[in-house]
C-alpha cells in the first residue's frame, strides 16, 4: 500500500483488504496529498423517493448520491406511494433496489397502513425483509397505537424508529418557534410538539422493552429526556443532523433551502446537541436526505415543501467545523457516522470502505451534485475533505474524477 495512504479504525481484515484493492491500480489518483481510508459510512436516514416520487430522486440517483458521499449502506424512509406496509408493496420497492441500487439500500417498513396512524402494517410480513420499522415524516399519535407496534417489533426482533411530532401542536408552523419567526411574522413549530412525543415513546419502550431509535432531535429537552432514559437502562438510541449542530434558526433566510422537519432551532438547543454527541447521548449523525423538485423548495419559509439534501456533504460539513476546530475527534466522526449505526442496526461492513482527502478544500456547488435535489442551505461555503473513492462489497462505485 502506498505510504499516501493511512486506514482509519478498520480491523485487520478490513486493512489488508484495502491495501489488496489499492495494489491492483484500480485506485491510482495519489498526488502530493496524503489519503485516509475509512469503514463505509451508513446513514439509518434518507429519503429516496421511489416508488412514485421518481422526479424528486430515484434509487439509482440517490444511492449514487450516497457513494459519492463515503456511504456504502443507507436505510430508506417510507413515506412512498404506495407506502411500504404490506409484503407486496415492500416488494416493489426492494425490486427497484435490486435493480439500480449502486450499495446497500435497507427500506423501513411503515408502522401504520399508509402512515395514517390508524391500523399497523402487516409488521409479521414485512418483517424479514426490511431493516426495521418507521412511519417517519409523520408521529404516531395514538399511545396505545405506538405500546402496540413496540409488542408487535419487539417480538419480530425489530426496531420501531420513530419520527416524533404531537400533531395537535404544531399550529401550522414551519419554522423553529424562536426569535427569528417572532422577528419576522413567521408561524413557529414549537419544541415541545418534539421533546413529548419523545417522553411519551420512551415511557412505552420501557413498558414493553422494544428497542427504539428516535430521529433527527433537534430540542436541549430531547437530549436530556434521552440521556435520563439511557441511564434508568431504557433500549434506546437516537440520531441528529449535521444542519441542526452548525446552524440555528438566526442563521435562516427567506428561502426554502431553510426549510426541514424538524426546524433549525435555538442557540441552547445546538449546543445541548453537541453536548449530546460528546458524552454519547446522541449515538449517530444522519443525514434525512430529503430531495424536492426545484418548484417544491422555490416558495420561500412559508411555502416550500420541508427537506433538504446531505449525503454528498455530511463527512466534510462535520470535518470543518466539529473535527477541525477540536469539538470532536476524528475517531469520534466516524464512531458516528459508521461504527455506531451499523451496530445498532445491525448492518454488517463487507468490504466497503472509502478513501477521503482531508486537505483538500471545495466549495458547495449544488449544480454538482449527484443527487437529483439540489436544496442545501450551506450552498456557497467552502468545505475540508473531499471524497476521491467509495467502494462497496469490493467493487468501486465512486471515485472522484
Amino acid at each position: 500500500m502506498t505510504d499516501k495512504l493511512r486506514t482509519y479504525m478498520m480491523t485487520e481484515d478490513e486493512r489488508a483488504f484495502v491495501s489488496r484493492f489499492i495494489d491492483t491500480g484500480a485506485f491510482s489518483r495519489f498526488d502530493s496529498f496524503e489519503y485516509v481510508a475509512f469503514p463505509g459510512f451508513c446513514d439509518v436516514h434518507v429519503h429516496f423517493r421511489e416508488p412514485g416520487f421518481s422526479y424528486k430522486e430515484t434509487i439509482r440517483s440517490g444511492s449514487a448520491a450516497a457513494a459519492a458521499g463515503g456511504y456504502t449502506a443507507v436505510c430508506t424512509m417510507p413515506n412512498l406511494n404506495p407506502v411500504p406496509d404490506s409484503v407486496e408493496s415492500l416488494k416493489m420497492q426492494n425490486d427497484i433496489i435490486d435493480r439500480d441500487a449502486c450499495i446497500k439500500v435497507l427500506p423501513y417498513g411503515s408502522i401504520t397502513v399508509g402512515q395514517k396512524g390508524e391500523e399497523l402494517s402487516d409488521l409479521r410480513g414485512m418483517a424479514p425483509d426490511c431493516i426495521a420499522f418507521s412511519d417517519d415524516g409523520r408521529g404516531v399519535q395514538s399511545e396505545d397505537m405506538m405500546r402496540e407496534a413496540m409488542i408487535r417489533a419487539k417480538a419480530l426482533g425489530k426496531m420501531i424508529v420513530a419520527h416524533c411530532e404531537v400533531n395537535d401542536l404544531l399550529e401550522g408552523g414551519y419554522i423553529h418557534k424562536g426569535e427569528y419567526a417572532r422577528v419576522h411574522g413567521h408561524r413557529g413549530i414549537c419544541s415541545e410538539s418534539e421533546y413529548l412525543q419523545v417522553e411519551r415513546d420512551l415511557r412505552l419502550a420501557k413498558e414493553t422493552g422494544c428497542p427504539y431509535h428516535v430521529c433527527h432531535i433537534s430540542a436541549k429537552e430531547t437530549v436530556e429526556a434521552i440521556r435520563r432514559a439511557k441511564a434508568e437502562g431504557v433500549d434506546v438510541t437516537c440520531e441528529t443532523g449535521p444542519h441542526y449542530l452548525i446552524l440555528t434558526d438566526m442563521d435562516l433566510k427567506e428561502e426554502g433551502r431553510f426549510k426541514m422537519n424538524p426546524p433549525l432551532r435555538g442557540e441552547e438547543d445546538r449546543l445541548a446537541l453537541i453536548e449530546g454527541i460528546k458524552d454519547g447521548t446522541i449515538d449517530m449523525i444522519a443525514t434525512d436526505h430529503a430531495p424536492h423538485s426545484a418548484e417544491e423548495k422555490s416558495k420561500g419559509l412559508e411555502k416550500s415543501a420541508f427537506g433538504i439534501v446531505g449525503l454528498e456533504t455530511c463527512f466534510s460539513l462535520m470535518y470543518t467545523h466539529l473535527v477541525k476546530p477540536g469539538i470532536i475527534t476524528l475517531e469520534k466522526l466516524i464512531e458516528l457516522l459508521s461504527v455506531n449505526p451499523r451496530k445498532r442496526f445491525g448492518i454488517e461492513n463487507d468490504n466497503d470502505f472509502t478513501v477521503w482527502c482531508l486537505d483538500s478544500e471545495y466549495t458547495v456547488d449544488p449544480e454538482k451534485f449527484l443527487s437529483m435535489g439540489r436544496a442545501t442551505p450551506f450552498e456557497g461555503d467552502t468545505l475540508s475533505a473531499q471524497c476521491m473513492l467509495t467502494v462497496c462489497g469490493g467493487k468501486a462505485v465512486y471515485e472522484r474524477k
